[in-house]
């Protein structure tokens, strides 16, 4: 029988009481009031000693659809050598919230934002993040410039950082951008109305699919993992849809893998100690190739990345749908990602799933706290002033953003959780197609195909018994959901 009743579950306090649960502190601090209204009643430019005027180009933003904290826009041209120069604008948050003040301590805190598909807990308040430090449509900011040149084999050389003052003359969204991009769909009607913006985001997304050849050759890891996300009515979660990667979403990401990697290398070449964002060697390695030979393929007994992506590139053609969760288990077995100090001389650890030597946070300060930190440092550096933060502050922080960033992961898991329980309650009774995504000790757990949700199999027989195994798709009936513990089952 279907339960046509919904279910009055109150996801934005589960969400706050996650926060707090996962060592967060959720509600700003006395104090924030005050320096918000400070910096409010200043809107025109800041004095931005030796900024260039860049206003004048076409800059342009691509974000989520919902996305309002707006951290870097893009331009790019054509050089006569062939190659492509593409600058990136990202917001000068310090520039408005300064170090020490009440906004600096409870960013230095929280690290991060925390986007619970319910709500948005902003490291900066809302007035800020997405007002007066967001690169908004037709403002004028301050920003830090990060400037590369790109060839047709997608070698970055040339990469340089300067303060410039900016604006955004369009603000775009990944879909419409993507499919357009694609030619699966017009162009939006931003770009159908303008021929120059058409023109700079193909000659963009060239230079994007340059890179992103070039770092797949050596050795970048091309994972795809399921991210979904709520479709809300008000505050109510109504259903779940699948977020999907197109050629907007990779045009952004290879952007900002390029600016990330110039300004580590501008701080090696300084001899300025900073905070890196690192995924080491995979210590599990011998776990990954007892996966691969499962799959009938023989990975190098030494980690190999290269080895690792040509048989992921493999695995994704032979076995599309079980694609994600292969992705999933390499993902955990490589471990997660960290910010480590990395002194003047020192050798970085590198991103081993980017195939990356150097790579820091950089383009996200409205959101990310490391960011703020390494644009702080490059500050210092352009203006020759003293270093902000000693290697002791860097390392302190640095611990600080592995630990929250481990933490918000867990509360957006868990509202993922709640928020498909929630969502799936009045669908009690109801059947759908599934894969088997993991078979242990503690039971059997299928994935459904639409919508995107995971959960338990209450009926699959003892653990082990051989009934079913990992991949097998099968057909399930929902037959409960807990919103409280995002618990899902079903049964065959």
């Amino acid at each position: 029988m279907n339960s046509s009743t919904p279910l009055h579950f109150d996801l934005v306090a589960a969400a706050h009481a996650a926060m707090i649960e996962h060592g967060f502190q959720p509600d700003f601090p006395a104090g924030t009031d005050a320096e918000v209204a400070a910096i409010q009643a200043h809107p025109e430019l800041p004095d931005a000693p030796g900024a260039q005027d860049l206003r004048n180009l076409l800059w342009s933003s691509i974000d989520n659809d919902t996305s309002k904290d707006l951290d870097q826009i893009e331009w790019a041209e054509q050089l006569p050598d062939g190659r492509i120069r593409v600058l990136i604008g990202v917001a000068d948050v310090d520039v408005r919230v300064k170090q020490g003040t009440v906004l600096d301590s409870r960013a230095r805190s929280e690290t991060t934002s925390v986007y619970t598909g319910v709500k948005v807990f902003p490291m900066l308040p809302a007035q800020l993040s997405e007002g007066i430090t967001s690169l908004n449509e037709n403002q004028d900011r301050v920003a830090l410039v990060i400037e590369y040149a790109v060839d047709a084999s997608g070698t970055v050389t040339d990469g340089k950082a300067y303060r410039a003052l900016v604006r955004n003359r369009a603000q775009l969204a990944y879909n419409a951008v993507g499919a357009w991009l694609e030619g699966k769909a017009a162009a939006p009607a931003k770009v159908a109305a303008d021929a120059d913006l058409q023109a700079q985001l193909k000659l963009q997304d060239s230079a994007a699919q340059h890179m992103l050849g070039s770092r797949f050759q050596h050795g970048a890891l091309d994972l795809e993992t399921i991210e979904t996300r709520p479709v809300m009515q008000g505050d109510q979660a109504v259903d779940i849809t699948r977020q999907q990667t197109n050629r907007a979403t990779s045009l952004i990401e290879e952007f900002m893998v390029a600016a990330n990697g110039v300004i580590a290398k501008t701080f090696d070449d300084a001899g300025v100690a900073s905070i890196r964002r690192v995924v080491r060697i995979p210590k599990r390695w011998d776990r990954i190739v007892e996966v691969a030979q499962g799959l009938g393929t023989t990975l190098p007994a030494e980690p190999d990345s290269k080895a690792l992506n040509d048989f992921l590139l493999a695995q994704k053609q032979k076995d599309p749908d079980h694609f994600p969760d292969l992705s999933l288990t390499v993902i955990k077995l490589m471990g997660p990602g960290e910010y480590v100090l990395v002194k003047p001389k020192e050798v970085a650890p590198g991103h081993f799933g980017l195939a990356v030597q150097d790579y820091t946070h950089s383009t996200a300060p409205n959101r990310r706290f490391p960011d703020v930190v390494t644009q702080r440092l490059m500050k210092a550096w352009l203006g020759h002033t003293a270093q902000p933060y000693s290697e002791g502050d860097l390392d302190a922080i640095a611990q600080r953003c592995t630990l929250m960033e481990d933490g918000a992961r867990k509360v957006e898991r868990e509202m993922q959780k709640r928020i498909a329980a929630v969502v799936l309650h009045s669908r009690i009774g109801q059947t759908f197609q599934a894969i088997v995504t993991g078979v242990n000790n503690y039971g059997t757990f299928v994935r459904t195909l639409d919508p995107h949700v995971d959960g338990m199999l209450v009926n699959a027989g003892k653990p082990g018994s051989g009934k079913l195994d990992v991949g097998d798709h099968v057909t399930v009936k929902l037959v409960n959901t807990d919103p409280a513990r995002g618990f899902i089952d079903f049964a065959m």
